[in-house]
């Protein structure tokens, strides 16, 4: 599914530069539950921003399905991310101008499905996550718990082959934490191909492959 072959990060500046990913190569086969983990400044989740085709500014190859991401314009990126990928970012990335049900509805209009097919949709994610009362709130309405539960809702309504996940128990407590790691294996046992990163131990023990980096490199798995 994915192939990265020496993608390197770095920032310029009058020092010169500063490496922030060192020469990353490794696959990814459909199904997979990878962990990345790592200390703080590692670069863990500037890989997976790269991954989830958020950043384009690196060096090296990637390819998605074959496809050349490093030679795809930022609007084919966009579009190759929005068919497949389902995000899920440390900082919630919710819209504070929107309802919790129109953040959940956004990712669907990406694609051509029915109103009422939306509605649906919707209706099962927030049943599922247990957030029906919250669907007239305001992110900043919420507790962070409660805005992560959103996040990872509208990562996955739309059946994405792959999620890439930030940290995605930061803000919960453990019951919540649990539930979220539980559908996560629920849904790669279905098919769903998942990439997370995090400190937690506990989290990482529900993926079958974990990747370490360390100062930008990749250490052995």
């Amino acid at each position: 599914m994915i192939r990265l072959n020496d993608l390197e990060k770095f920032y310029e500046s009058r020092a010169g530069r500063t490496y922030v990913l060192r020469r990353i190569t490794f696959d990814v086969k459909e199904g997979e539950f990878i962990t990345i983990m790592g200390p703080s400044g590692s670069g863990k989740s500037t890989l997976l921003h790269i991954m989830g085709m958020l950043d384009g500014s690196w060096t090296g190859e990637y390819y998605f399905w074959d496809e050349p991401v490093h030679q795809l314009n930022t609007k084919k990126r966009n579009e190759l991310h929005k068919a497949n990928i389902g995000f899920v970012f440390q900082a919630y990335h919710l819209l504070d101008n929107l309802t919790v049900y129109e953040n959940l509805e956004i990712p669907l209009s990406y694609r051509n499905i029915k109103r009422s097919e939306r509605q649906a949709m919707v209706g099962d994610i927030l049943d599922r996550f247990h957030i029906v009362g919250k669907k007239d709130l305001y992110p900043n309405q919420l507790s962070g718990g409660q805005q992560q539960l959103v996040a990872v809702a509208r990562a996955v309504i739309m059946n994405p082959k792959l999620i890439l996940a930030d940290e995605p128990t930061g803000n919960l407590h453990s019951a919540q934490g649990k539930e979220i790691m539980e559908l996560f294996s629920q849904l790669n046992q279905e098919g769903t191909t998942i990439i997370q990163v995090t400190h937690s131990e506990t989290n990482a023990s529900y993926s079958r492959r974990i990747i370490k980096l360390f100062d930008g490199w990749l250490e052995k798995e």
